[in-house]
């Protein structure tokens, strides 16, 4: 086999070694434009399983990288003149020069043919020549651009400006540093990558930089918009790394920093459709990127590699080997860029978090990218997880998701909700024996609120046949028999009802018959914001009339007040998923021309107005939430800055928390899945306008829920589906952390079941001598 390898990266230069090693036959050449000693970065991180992988690949690379690697297992966060330690991380580090002298050194030994200061020759020529052409060649890949319409990258650019530079000592933990200047904040992110003397003593600890020895990678990082205030986009280089040190001088101990050729970049994230075409691979940054925050762009590269490697050795033809590289590296590099942007936002939007208290913030900090939680670090350091739950206010032997939360009368004893789910399960909207069973089980499951589904204000503001109702007295009572039930027989558990309209998505089956499918006859007529079907074969909904919105104000105002006489804690308004009021928030889905289209503000103008007339009716003591779509996940549609415009404009009216959701507004959305993925939006509402957020989507485990509520991102967390897989999933939760109080009291009924059951058998005895033979 003849391999053609295409960038002198760590990860090119690694599958180089690889590929000759498992198979010394094949002819590998190696192109790199630039020279051998050039590099444009000063340090790399790899963890523990990716040196494990190469540990087993190929033990002399290994063995070279163990002897320059540089261990630390603290990371300090500076903000206002405090920092703040926590241990137990372990990360290695080593020059980028360094690395790739080793890789230089293995591939040489093993005969790859590297060519320095060489263009490679054009990729179609290459796939002609060669049997594997793979594309390690950055994130400005003229081989995925060769073959764009294959490959079909998307390319992503964010908002802040960053330089790597260098310090010439090493600092004693990885060190997040916070500039507030008279722009706007900056951060500064560091690490040691080259060891210091023999007489530097890191457990030391002094505030300054250690005994002049050693090196450290520095970037800088700051919003576009700071960086033009500062005059960044105006000068030099020399300068801009005079002024970078200067401004974080104290982290710094006052030296100066060093540059190689940095210049200042804005990240790009880089997806591809596809990863390979033919006999042409990408690899590394060619194929995707993750942000320098959570340290993996390397990391990835080496770890693809491997992939590649392995799959080249164990399939019978490369197509079949390039299919199983990227089926296996996919899943796995879609989660770290998950992460990445995760932390990426965080850093862009770092200025809503400043105000936090010091320890909340660095906690805030740590758990950014959502693979550190909270139990994580509780097992990295107790000492400083537990300083931050006390700074929070959890008392002692107390979990965050289990400290209360107070909403006008109403405190609920934990910070669980179950959110509202359609159960499709009704009659002529009449809640039955069904509805009773399934929320009163959660309601005795230990969740602090239990939210009914959709209750929906008229018969043809339903969804589909089985939607329940509070459009008559009838209803009404029955609902008041479970409000009843949970008051009684969950006492501790509030219960609240969520009433909405389902617009244009009326008049379909039930879920499980076809979701947003129209109903092949029974149908009833749909009203909306605009004359627009949801899907191409759904009804078309008359748009509505002044007369009919009125009429629909008080269908919300006598349901509200129907709802307040059944015994509900708590009502929602629901103004999201292309309902009817979400309808008219969404510039997708209005089209109006007058008093109630147009700007957000005409599109507010009318879920405001039923906002209004429900909490005229509905008890002052008691609280008002709404569910928005902070986004439609499509283009032309709300987005986040939208989201934050609608929850200031309910807060002016008097709301008492933003349920945050995303999407399901138009057929045609591209949510962007995975786990707690909708709770940046929650996060950002929060922050921006200081109005309680309950946060949902994909939060399945009570550490998630730590997380959140200790970081700040949220107040309250809301799980549909765990609840359905066990309705006493917040009980267990308490259980499973070792908690036992007030917050999760099992019901006199339950309590012997509150310890798990043992399985197996426990009699059999435990060997006490081990016979040699």
């Amino acid at each position: 086999m003849r391999v053609a390898v295409v960038g002198g990266g760590p990860g090119g230069l690694y599958a180089a070694a690889l590929l000759k090693r498992l198979d010394p036959t094949r002819e590998i050449t190696l192109w790199e434009r630039n020279a051998p000693q050039d590099t444009f970065g000063f340090g790399v991180v790899l963890s523990d399983e990716t040196l494990g992988g190469i540990e087993h690949a190929d033990p002399v690379v290994h063995q070279a990288l163990q002897r320059d690697f540089v261990r630390w297992d603290d990371i300090d966060i500076v903000h206002r003149g405090v920092r703040h330690t926590s241990g137990g991380h372990g990360f290695a580090a080593l020059g980028r020069r360094r690395l790739l002298e080793i890789l230089h050194e293995r591939c040489r030994s093993l005969g790859v043919d590297l060519r320095f200061h060489t263009e490679a020759p054009y990729p179609a020529w290459l796939a002609e020549a060669y049997d594997l052409v793979i594309a390690a060649d950055g994130v400005h890949s003229t081989t995925r651009e060769a073959y764009g319409d294959a490959f079909r990258p998307l390319l992503t650019p964010h908002r802040c400006r960053y330089i790597w530079l260098a310090a010439d000592f090493a600092f004693d933990a990885f060190r997040f540093e916070i500039a507030e200047t008279e722009h706007g904040v900056m951060q500064l992110h560091g690490y040691p990558y080259s060891r210091p003397s023999p007489d530097h003593h890191p457990s030391t600890r002094p505030s300054g930089p250690q005994n002049q020895s050693g090196a450290s990678t520095v970037i800088v990082e700051m919003r576009e918009e700071v960086w033009r205030a500062h005059g960044f986009d105006t000068i030099d280089e020399r300068e801009s790394v005079e002024r970078c040190a200067k401004i974080f001088a104290d982290a710094l101990g006052g030296r100066p920093l060093m540059s190689n050729n940095s210049t200042w970049t804005t990240f790009r994230t880089v997806v591809n459709e596809r990863w390979s075409h033919g006999n042409v691979v990408l690899l590394g940054d060619a194929a995707h990127t993750a942000h320098f925050s959570i340290g993996s762009g390397t990391k990835l590269a080496v770890e693809d590699a491997l992939a590649l490697a392995a799959c080249l050795t164990e399939q019978p033809s490369l197509e079949k080997a390039l299919s199983a590289y990227e089926a296996e590296r996919r899943p796995v590099v879609a989660s770290t860029q998950r992460a990445a942007r995760a932390s990426l936002e965080w850093f862009e939007n770092l200025g809503l978090y400043l105000d936090q208290p010091p320890r909340r913030f660095a906690f805030n900090l740590l758990t950014r990218s959502r693979r550190v939680t909270h139990d994580n670090l509780r097992l990295r350091d107790a000492h400083f997880t537990e300083a931050v739950e006390r700074e929070f206010g959890c008392p002692p032997g107390t979990p965050p998701m289990f400290t209360p939360f107070r909403m006008r009368g109403l405190t609920l004893r934990n910070r669980v909700v179950v959110s509202p789910m359609d159960m499709y399960s009704a009659t002529d909207g009449l809640p039955g024996d069904f509805h009773l069973v399934h929320l009163g089980a959660r309601a005795l499951g230990g969740a602090g609120l239990v939210m009914t589904e959709m209750v929906c204000v008229s018969p043809e503001g339903r969804i589909t046949p089985g939607c329940t109702g509070l459009y008559t007295a009838k209803q009404a009572d029955a609902w008041r028999r479970i409000t009843d039930f949970v008051h009684t027989r969950a006492p501790g558990t509030a219960i609240g009802v969520q009433l909405g309209h389902s617009g244009r998505k009326g008049s379909t089956k039930l879920m499980w018959e076809g979701m947003d499918e129209p109903l092949p006859d029974g149908n009833w007529p749909l009203l909306a914001a605009s004359p627009l079907p949801y899907k191409p074969d759904s009804q078309t909904p008359r748009q509505l009339s002044r007369a009919q919105l009125t009429d629909l104000r008080e269908q919300f105002t006598a349901a509200a007040w129907r709802a307040a006489r059944a015994g509900f804690d708590l009502l929602e308004l629901h103004c999201a998923h292309g309902y009817l009021l979400s309808g008219f928030l969404s510039p997708l889905t209005n089209r109006r021309t007058d008093a109630y289209g147009g700007s957000l503000a005409k599109r507010l103008r009318f879920p405001l107005e039923v906002f209004d007339a429900v909490r005229g009716v509905w008890p002052a003591e008691r609280p008002m939430t709404v569910r928005i779509s902070a986004t439609d996940w499509a283009e032309g549609g709300t987005s986040a800055d939208d989201a934050v415009e609608i929850a200031r404009a309910f807060a002016a009216h008097g709301v008492d928390a933003i349920d945050v959701s995303t999407g399901q507004v138009v057929a045609d959305e591209a949510p962007e899945f995975g786990r707690s993925y909708q709770t940046p939006f929650a996060d950002r509402i929060r922050h921006e306008t200081g109005v309680p957020v309950i946060a949902v989507g994909a939060i399945s485990s009570w550490d998630d829920v730590n997380s959140l509520i200790l970081a700040g991102r949220t107040d309250l967390c809301a799980l549909a589906r765990p609840h359905l897989y066990d309705p006493n999933w917040t009980l267990h939760a308490a259980a499973e952390q070792g908690y036992t109080g007030p917050a999760a009291d099992w019901p006199a009924p339950y309590r012997a079941g509150s310890r798990p059951p043992r399985t197996g058998r426990t009699d059999e005895p435990k060997p006490r001598l081990t016979l040699m033979s």
